[in-house]
């Protein structure tokens, strides 16, 4: 990694100043308090996930609303939220989305052994708050995507210190309460660590299995949620889709075309990030960058696929800037961004209906970017991360197929970012 002063990297990793840290607590104030004063019940998203709580609490079953679609073990997640009054939930969901949501950004700094002080720590979230979209409308919502947007760089900074079953229960618990991160399954197979895999497994199918046991319709999972996710045939929630298959048929392509397509898409992500997988560089870039393709592979052809799924993947890239490998370096990955800019009026797309049009160019772009970098960019990490001093070629190795047991990422390694 570069961290000289001629190069960005260096200024970027030293100590911000006081005023720095002031200007991001008024960003993310504001956008807290912004959520509270317009939402009511933590967000709507929230809601349909805590009322099918209370609707469980009162007898019912939570599978009554075709929106909740969660493993029976969320409803478990939320009955503590159900309990509390609504004027509490207005005002703790959106601090709590906006705390997690930092945390996560914590994690994925840290994968990349970036400072916590530094001036990126800074600018990054900053960016991310106020010049991407998704992260205002996550905080508007209460999504629980945001469990995702933390857990995945925690399972990796865990996975790049060698702990990759501790990396599995992670990936597990966040799985049982939302299946976003399902696709990293993959990781777990291309490292070979069984052990953490069958916990990424276990975890949420044996949640399930008990809650699904407290619930009047205990198969309701399988019997309403998992036919609507594969048809996908919501007039509503079809608007606000992003991944091809929802998008190309409302520009007149058949149906069965579009799903193909982004099928094939996915797989030629997968691809590609398995390749970036075995290929050169830091450790902590590699982690980041394959599970970054795998998510995104996944968006384009899951149903559905928001918008806001993009924070799962997007502070993982942007942490690892000071690398000079890394894909955030190529002007694609920032020209996907454009579309996701705040206040920006875009000719005929400006409708709410129409959004979805803007966030499948960032998805697609996106994933085209991280894929090409996987297969054509990762050559030029391997020699630019050993250029700070440390995550050169042998810590590299050092992850891709070790042993289980065996401590093979690096852990104890000097850092791979200082401040200059």
């Amino acid at each position: 990694m570069v961290t000289g002063k001629s190069d960005i990297s260096g200024w970027l990793v030293r100590p911000a100043g006081g005023w720095w840290w002031a200007g991001l607590a008024a960003v993310l104030g504001a956008l807290t308090v912004h959520a509270v004063l317009v939402t009511s019940d933590g967000g709507m998203d929230n809601h349909i996930v805590v009322d099918a709580a209370r609707t469980w609490l009162d007898g019912g079953s939570p599978y009554d609303d075709p929106h909740f679609l969660y493993f029976p073990s969320a409803v478990m997640a939320a009955v503590p939220q159900a309990l509390l009054p609504r004027s509490v939930l207005d005002v703790l969901v959106p601090a709590a989305v906006t705390l997690v949501l930092t945390l996560g950004w914590a994690c994925a700094l840290r994968l990349h052994r970036v400072p916590l002080g530094s001036r990126l720590a800074v600018l990054g979230l900053v960016a991310l708050a106020a010049g991407f979209a998704p992260f205002g409308q996550l905080v508007r919502l209460g999504n629980w995507t945001v469990t995702a947007v933390l857990a995945l760089p925690l399972c990796l900074l865990l996975a790049s210190r060698g702990r990759w079953v501790a990396a599995g229960a992670v990936v597990g618990v966040a799985v049982a309460v939302k299946p976003l991160l399902a696709p990293m399954v993959l990781l777990f197979l291309f490292a070979r660590r069984l052990r953490a895999l069958a916990l990424v497994i276990l975890v949420p199918a044996v949640t399930s299995v008990v809650a699904a046991l407290f619930l009047p319709d205990p198969a309701g999972f399988l019997t309403r949620t998992l036919p609507f996710l594969l048809t996908g045939d919501d007039p509503f929630l079809r608007l606000y889709e992003a991944g091809p298959a929802a998008v190309l048929p409302r520009l007149g392509v058949p149906r069965a075309p579009a799903t193909l397509l982004a099928v094939l898409a996915a797989a030629v992500g997968v691809a590609c990030a398995y390749r970036r997988w075995r290929g050169p560089g830091p450790v902590a870039l590699r982690l980041a960058e394959t599970s970054a393709g795998l998510m995104l592979s996944a968006f384009l052809v899951s149903r559905p696929s928001y918008n806001h799924y993009l924070l799962v993947v997007l502070p993982l890239l942007l942490a690892g800037l000071p690398h000079a490998g890394s894909v955030t370096r190529r002007p694609w990955f920032w020209l996907a961004l454009v579309p996701q800019l705040p206040g920006v009026t875009w000719p005929w797309l400006e409708s709410g209906k129409r959004r979805a049009f803007r966030d499948s160019v960032t998805l697609c772009v996106l994933a085209v970017t991280v894929a090409y970098h996987g297969v054509r960019g990762a050559g030029g990490a391997g020699g630019a991360g050993g250029t700070g001093g440390t995550g050169g070629a042998g810590e590299a190795d050092g992850a891709r197929g070790a042993p289980e047991g065996r401590d093979g990422a690096g852990e104890g390694r000097g850092p791979a970012v200082e401040s200059v």
